[in-house]
């Protein structure tokens, strides 16, 4: 139970940062921090929760990151589910908070017809620079496969643990700064639904393809740093 708890607490972080800094601080006029501030601020939610809490559930925070260490072999088949149920509902939990700050505006509405509406994610019209379902579909599957050869890497016995986080805080900071623009950034399966949940309309129809695109990714990056990249005892 502690294990799961701390992908509940680690995902609602990582929402709450994350969306919480395109919500209330991207866009104010001349002080907002824009897509970089939004960027770093996703990557300073995992790597702070990553040395939180990651020594007591391995700090995924993600189901397709789940799905990717299971097939590098870090991560053992009957946990996928437990995992990924915490990390929707921390997830969701996050956006519902959101939402109730969000509400205390007079005029904040969620525009469920705009792209990127409460940090939603999507694709054609709803993709924040106009690209193309099979555009969005690479981005988040080649992104998400990267992001595990980071973590995978990064954790490797081989490698230096100590700042395992950082590679890792980092590595998600770059693939925001790349796909902001092309899909508003998912990589991260219970980001997408907790978002969407509450925008409802076309950015829930196209949720699917922020469950389908990262988990490939994910585990084709787990696949290949297993078969690939990683050392042996002997080497």
């Amino acid at each position: 139970m502690k294990k799961l708890f701390a992908e509940f607490f680690g995902t609602y972080w990582l929402v709450f940062g994350g969306c919480g800094s395109a919500l209330f601080a991207a866009g104010i006029p001349n002080l907002g921090i824009g897509f970089a501030g939004v960027a770093l601020a996703f990557g300073l939610t995992v790597l702070t929760m990553a040395y939180a809490v990651g020594h007591i559930s391995g700090g995924h925070f993600n189901p397709a990151v789940s799905f990717g260490l299971w097939a590098g072999g870090r991560f053992s088949a009957k946990e996928l589910l437990p995992y990924i149920v915490s990390q929707c509902a921390g997830a969701i939990a996050a956006a519902g908070t959101l939402f109730f700050i969000w509400s205390g505006k007079t005029g904040n509405v969620i525009d469920n017809t705009k792209a990127g509406a409460f940090a939603s994610n999507g694709f054609d019209a709803f993709s924040p620079d106009g690209y193309s379902m099979i555009s969005c579909f690479a981005a988040e599957f080649v992104l998400t496969a990267f992001f595990l050869l980071i973590i995978l890497g990064a954790t490797d016995k081989f490698a230096n643990g100590k700042f395992a986080g950082v590679a890792i805080g980092l590595g998600l900071t770059l693939i925001h700064l790349v796909s902001i623009p092309i899909t508003n950034t998912s990589v991260n399966p219970a980001r997408s639904l907790s978002q969407a949940i509450f925008t409802g309309g076309e950015p829930l129809n196209q949720v699917w393809l922020f469950w389908a695109a990262p988990i490939a990714g994910a585990i084709v990056g787990g696949f290949i740093y297993k078969m690939l990249l990683q050392k042996s005892d002997t080497e």
